[in-house]
């Protein structure tokens, strides 16, 4: 009688634990949902802070629902952050917050996300409890997740996100997580934990490349057969160039931009672009999100 017990009162605390899951991983992807707009490299000030009112009327401009603020250019970004999200609340914008991995962090790189750098933990329970405060910031993310698995272990990375809900179960966690890097080992052990994937297209599937958009449909239907049938895919296009494949084209982006509209959860460009200095990319990025 008491095994029996035991084992029913031990089945009725996995159901509540999987129900609990389920609803959570419900509330993220309601606030995934529509979610378009840029990454980064936000117009700044003379001394090199987020020029906030520039930012948020090019955001308006391009018809964005979402900005991804990446915190490494300047030591002053998170305090930047706090002064964004309030304004961004008003304007109706969602926000996304991303850090940078070891592999780009100080020593190897001339920076690190201040001011907790490569403390993934802290950075964890500080934004859960500024997305308490400010419930338009839904999501972070980390960039070059999967090259970086030796810091983010299956277990590191729990007791991160861990952490982050036990202050908000609904933030989401979005990695960047690039195509050659996305198999079956992958998503088994580390599927269950994610609420998103950030993908960066370079047609990887043929060689990389900044040239062919052809491929976005067949990736992103790749990644899907992976992990759970409802995990959102967010596609970050190549607006500004990268140093080893070169820049990308307007007609590109414009193509790119068309698939992943068609075929992923939502779409994030990489970069914010500056509407003088890069006009015809800018204007491809309004006229594409103006849906």
């Amino acid at each position: 009688m008491l095994q029996k017990l035991f084992f029913f009162t031990c089945l009725l605390a996995l159901t509540a634990c999987s129900n609990r899951k389920i609803a959570q991983q419900q509330v993220a992807d309601k606030s995934l949902k529509n979610t378009y707009g840029t990454y980064a490299a936000p117009p700044r000030l003379p001394g090199g802070r987020v020029n906030q009112t520039q930012l948020l009327a090019e955001l308006k401009e391009i018809n964005a629902t979402t900005y991804n603020w990446l915190i490494w250019m300047n030591e002053n970004d998170w305090d930047d952050l706090q002064i964004f999200l309030p304004l961004a609340k008003k304007q109706g914008l969602k926000v996304w917050v991303s850090l940078v991995p070891p592999s780009e962090s100080k020593p190897i790189a001339k920076r690190s996300s201040e001011p907790y750098q490569m403390d993934y933990k802290t950075w964890a329970t500080a934004i859960a409890r500024l997305s308490v405060k400010y419930p338009n910031l839904v999501a972070w993310s980390i960039d070059d997740f999967a090259h970086n698995l030796k810091t983010f272990t299956r277990s590191y990375t729990d007791s991160c996100l861990k952490g982050a809900r036990a202050i908000n179960p609904n933030l989401a966690f979005v990695p960047c997580i690039y195509y050659r890097q996305i198999n079956p080992t992958l998503a088994a052990n580390y599927g269950d934990l994610l609420d998103g994937i950030l993908f960066p297209y370079r047609a990887q599937s043929a060689g990389d490349n900044l040239t062919n958009p052809a491929l976005v449909e067949t990736e992103i239907a790749a990644i899907r057969k992976l992990f759970r049938k409802d995990l959102p895919v967010f596609v970050d296009i190549y607006a500004t160039g990268h140093s080893r494949l070169g820049e990308s084209t307007a007609d590109y982006v414009k193509d790119v931009l068309a698939f992943s509209k068609q075929y992923a959860d939502g779409v994030l460009i990489y970069c914010h672009q500056d509407p003088v200095r890069n006009a015809a990319k800018y204007n491809i990025i309004r006229e594409g999100l103006n849906r």
